[in-house]
């Protein structure tokens, strides 16, 4: 399973517990799978999906969701589709074909799919070896999103009574653990329930006073990267993004009062990198994959804890460091009871009070947030100071407190080279349009960084890098490796072997030290070029026909420091 990890996603290891649900899954057991966003749940059923013989089905509530995940293990090589709304029925027959001559090995449907008959029908020809059900806390009223379609699921294990189950959600207190395992009949499944400590994750609460002021300091903090902001209502998203574009900003809005055409492209626009950002009501809470959401801000405090979680859970799915920012003001209880009053059954209404009570709690305490949160989903945090949470870092709550928050994020150990980071984001961009995917699928930020900090030059090298595999290699290594050589040329930093190029990037730490030995050897390394050096170089190279050994030795400069400069003045291609 670890080959095929590294064959098909890149990486060298599992995240904690992703082996053993993979193990139980292969057994043929019943599972439910508990871990946060951006935990991995997803390789819990697509790696077993490809050692098992026959047919994956995958239960997803958006179609936007499947059509990433979909797209992210076609780019790994992995034969998936998917069947929805979106799709005419010549194409749904075409899947169909293709799924009937074992060309698909996973399967992407919405829940409503299971209400028609002749598609149920359909599904009992094929050898169906696994079936997950993703999100699957929408299949219980005590979830803080139910979904009467998921109550069709309920016939899965009627249809399919051989066919083992695995359920999986970001978030689910005792209660809707034990609903999800009833509603879907799993048998004595085994439950795994991972950390929901997000470690990247920043838990910030401030002040909603001046709300739109500390909203744009931390957007000019975050420039150019990715942001979601919660809003209450529909007008509070609209009137927001509004707002914001007046101010120079990329943003634009998102909720169910839109045109499903307008909702579609506004989220394609963020999801492929070309709006930054989305001013959102919950509606925009589980639609989409994108991994590289760096900045969370709820401009009103959500309803629910579960909610609020899964929202931020939004935030640094490539487990690189991200703000949570949560604008708090106690007259907003207001808003909500609003809506509650409208619950006619004292039960659900009972239910709904509670639970905002529950986040106020959590906004007005003063210890950790990050251990008042765990709390809530049964996880005992260990310290008492997280040190990346608004109490712990003993933050006091004014504006000009606020903005210097902001700029202290957390780095990765290894700095990375920014200027060849921005060439290689550009590079995807241009890839991800031709290919009409989302970036991310090319590869991800934690992906590029790393490329910026290795700077691989051959194929294994590349496959060193942390998410690429074979198929992505063989797709995009070559542009890549092209892209980082023509920058390192361009900064005169190509050492004269491989071997010396690598030993010099693997270890930034020693690169003063390693310059200091190649200046030994070629004083005038990495000096500026003038103007009288390419005259120089013009009159050795072309009229006294000097070899790039001698010139190297004249120069007192590396033979691929001659070399690029030759490219450079148009004298060799």
């Amino acid at each position: 399973m670890l080959e095929l990890l590294k064959k098909h996603f890149g990486y060298d290891q599992f995240r904690p517990m992703q082996a053993d649900i993979i193990d139980d899954i292969l057994e043929k057991k019943d599972s439910l799978v508990i871990m946060p966003t951006g935990g991995g749940k997803s390789i819990c059923f697509q790696l077993p999906a490809i050692k098992l013989e026959g047919i994956t089905i995958v239960i997803s509530p958006l179609i936007s969701l499947m059509k990433d995940q979909v797209d992210n293990l076609r780019a790994n090589g992995i034969e998936a589709s998917y069947i929805n709304s979106s799709l005419s029925s010549e194409e749904i027959n075409e899947i169909e074909d293709k799924l009937e001559n074992k060309k698909i090995k996973l399967l992407y449907i919405a829940p409503e799919r299971l209400a028609l008959e002749s598609f149920r029908i359909f599904l009992r020809k094929l050898n169906i070896s696994l079936i997950a059900v993703d999100e699957a806390h929408c299949i219980s009223e005590w979830g803080h999103d139910f979904r009467p379609d998921y109550r069709n699921l309920k016939i899965l294990r009627a249809f399919f009574p051989e066919v083992p189950i695995v359920a999986l959600t970001a978030t689910a207190t005792e209660r809707v653990r034990q609903d999800i395992i009833k509603q879907l009949s799993l048998r004595e499944p085994k439950i795994f329930i991972s950390s929901f400590d997000r470690k990247n994750l920043k838990l910030i609460i401030i002040p909603k006073k001046d709300s739109f002021d500390k909203i744009t300091n931390m957007l000019r903090e975050y420039k150019n990267e990715s942001a979601i902001i919660y809003c209450f209502s529909r007008k509070d998203a609209e009137n927001l993004a509004e707002k914001l574009r007046n101010k120079g900003f990329n943003a634009l809005p998102y909720h169910a009062g839109l045109t499903p055409e307008i909702r579609k492209k506004n989220q394609e626009l963020f999801i492929k990198d070309q709006v930054n950002i989305i001013t959102a009501t919950i509606a925009f809470g589980m639609g989409i994959d994108k991994p590289n959401v760096r900045l969370i801000i709820h401009q009103t405090f959500p309803k629910t804890l579960e909610g609020y979680y899964q929202e931020i859970g939004r935030a640094g799915r490539d487990g690189l460091s991200s703000d949570c920012v949560l604008l708090y003001a106690p007259g907003d209880k207001r808003k909500h009871e609003f809506f509650i009053d409208k619950i006619e059954d004292s039960v659900s209404k009972a239910n709904a009070q509670q639970k905002l009570r529950q986040v106020m709690n959590y906004c007005e305490d003063k210890f950790c947030k990050r251990k008042h949160i765990l709390k809530y989903f049964g996880e005992i945090y260990p310290q008492d100071n997280c040190a990346s949470c608004s109490s712990c870092m003993d933050f006091e709550q004014e504006a000009e407190k606020q903005q210097k928050l902001t700029k202290e994020k957390i780095h990765v150990v290894k700095e990375y080279d920014k200027e060849l980071f921005e060439k290689l984001r550009a590079l995807r961009m241009k890839l991800a349009i031709e290919r009409k995917v989302a970036p991310f699928i090319i590869f991800g930020d934690i992906s590029l960084r790393e490329m910026a900090i290795k700077f691989p030059a051959d194929e294994r090298a590349f496959l060193n890098i942390k998410g690429v595999g074979q198929q992505k290699l063989k797709d995009f290594g070559q542009a890549f490796m092209d892209e980082i050589k023509i920058y390192l040329e361009q900064k005169n930093e190509v050492n004269p072997s491989l071997e010396d190029k690598q030993s010099i990037q693997e270890d930034l730490n020693n690169y003063q030290t390693r310059l200091k030995k190649i200046k030994e050897k070629y004083q005038n390394a990495y000096e500026p070029w003038k103007q009288e050096d390419d005259e120089k170089l013009k009159e050795l190279y072309l009229n006294q026909k000097k070899s790039i050994s001698e010139i190297t030795s004249m120069f007192g400069r590396q033979p691929s420091a001659i070399r690029s400069r030759l490219k450079k003045i148009g004298l060799i291609s």
